[in-house]
């Protein structure tokens, strides 16, 4: 039986590595725009039945009303992304945008495919192009002339610029937001970008504003959705169990040298 119980807190320990792990990511990313933090979920293993619930227990048909089943222990089941509006930080910035409700801004990867992202922190290309940090172009927008004088970006997605000498500011395309049956089956790749997965579902486009889609805030950037205190109490939790797995490993080899003892 002590050996048993090694081998079940051990499953325990690592359980609770993966725990920690999973926190520590999500402190580390406390400040990065738009991130979503994750919560990581545990399942219990197999059982071993000593004597199966429901069996008969004599020739008069009595059945047995509990059994006895004995755990194994615990696992990994999934690492969840709660998809959790962030605050809204105001940056004064012409191309720093936020999403306000559900969808994700569509970006176009070096390869041809689209990626997805919520962090709004765009730039200019060289050639007047609105494009991500590491220069991926945002779909659905124009170029900017050099000339441009200032840039606006209204709740519905539409980008307009003005230049001297023009009274009339002129459209320079219309951003699209893309939404998921299910947010946490994305498949994330660093970079605060997503590709669309199975698990996720195809993408369903839609004009910011419309019914399931959320608005355009221009100058304002999503912050991280990492509530710190609650990170930090879960952080102990987490500790405190990894000790008492620990804690059961040691009783279990104490247990262990008496029998070596008696025989």
């Amino acid at each position: 039986m002590s050996i048993r119980a090694l081998s079940i807190a051990a499953t325990g320990m690592l359980a609770q590595q993966t725990n920690v792990e999973v926190i520590s990511n999500n402190i580390a990313n406390m400040n990065t725009t738009a991130y979503t933090r994750r919560r990581a979920e545990f399942n219990d293993l197999l059982y071993q039945d000593l004597r199966r619930v429901g069996s008969t227990s004599s020739d008069a048909g009595t059945i047995v009303p509990a059994g006895v089943q004995l755990g194994l222990g615990v696992k990994t089941a999934a690492v969840y992304r709660i998809s959790e509006q962030g605050s809204l930080l105001s940056t004064d910035n012409s191309l720093d945008i936020a999403i306000q409700g559900k969808g994700y801004f569509q970006v176009q990867l070096p390869d041809g495919t689209q990626a997805y992202t919520r962090d709004g922190s765009f730039q200019l290309s060289p050639t007047g192009e609105v494009v991500t940090h590491n220069g991926f172009l945002v779909t659905g927008l124009g170029a900017i002339p050099v000339d441009a004088t200032s840039i606006s970006i209204n709740p519905q997605g539409q980008m307009f610029y003005t230049q001297d000498g023009v009274v009339a500011p002129a459209q320079a395309g219309q951003l699209q937001l893309a939404t998921f049956a299910n947010d946490a089956g994305l498949e994330a790749t660093g970079d605060n970008l997503y590709r669309e997965t199975p698990a996720s579902g195809q993408a369903t486009a839609g004009l910011p504003g419309a019914p399931g889609f959320g608005t355009i805030l221009q100058g304002f950037l999503e912050t991280s959705n990492v509530n710190v205190v609650s990170e930090i109490t879960d952080l102990i939790s987490a500790q405190r169990a990894y000790e008492m797995n620990s804690k059961v490993i040691k009783t279990a080899d104490e247990m262990a040298s008496t029998i070596n003892q008696i025989s």
